[in-house]
């Protein structure tokens, strides 16, 4: 069900008309993901969330940085949540660490929308004052190894990978590659691009995933 914001019964003389709240959060979003938590002004945001007013968006939201808060989380629940449902759902912990890549970046060369990864830019790191902001997006950007860390793990427990293998360390690397897909995606990369970046970082999925024996240390 959506949600509208100023509106209770018939509207008081004087009162702003009220609007679709979750058309605002979407279109703020939008503006957030373009041009990151400092770079969007008031203005821009009250213009793309259909021309309300400044005390409507306060009353509906709070602050800046609660709008942007949940409009990142709207992010997440939406267009980053694809590229976990398809590590998540594929067959092989291979194939979904492969399908998350293909998916994120996809989402992050969407036609007619931002590019680019909205976590990994929008508050990458924010003047004093805004440490609030950057933390909340940093531990969102933490999130993403611990994802591909409870796939691999699940791996483990299937039997499709060995006990011994170092689910950190594969995780890491993948998180890492992600994280970057998103940054170049930002820069205007082309899609034809990443996916090649996809296809090597797939290549080295034999090397991550073997359990090297230990050598024995000399006297």
């Amino acid at each position: 069900m959506r949600r509208t914001a100023g509106q209770s019964g018939t509207a008081r003389r004087g009162r702003p008309p009220s609007f679709d709240r979750d058309e605002a959060l979407a279109a703020a979003m939008n503006v957030f993901w373009a041009k990151g938590y400092e770079g969007a002004t008031l203005e821009d945001l009250l213009e793309a969330m259909g021309g309300i007013t400044a005390p409507s968006l306060y009353n509906a939201f709070g602050s800046k940085e609660a709008l942007f808060k949940e409009a990142i989380d709207l992010y997440v629940s939406t267009i980053a949540s694809k590229a976990v449902e398809a590590l998540e759902k594929a067959p092989s912990a291979r194939a979904g660490v492969e399908s998350l890549l293909r998916t994120a970046t996809e989402g992050f060369c969407r036609p007619g929308g931002p590019r680019g990864c909205m976590v990994a830019s929008s508050a990458a790191k924010c003047a004093h004052g805004n440490e609030g902001v950057e933390e909340y997006v940093r531990s969102l950007r933490l999130k993403a190894t611990d994802t591909i860390k409870r796939r691999l793990k699940r791996a483990v427990e299937e039997g499709e990978l060995p006990a011994a293998v170092d689910a950190g360390r594969i995780a890491a690397f993948y998180a890492t590659v992600a994280q970057g897909l998103g940054v170049r995606a930002g820069d205007g990369v082309s899609r034809a691009e990443l996916m090649a970046v996809v296809d090597g970082a797939m290549a080295a999925w034999g090397s991550l995933v073997k359990v090297s024996r230990k050598r024995p240390r000399g006297r």
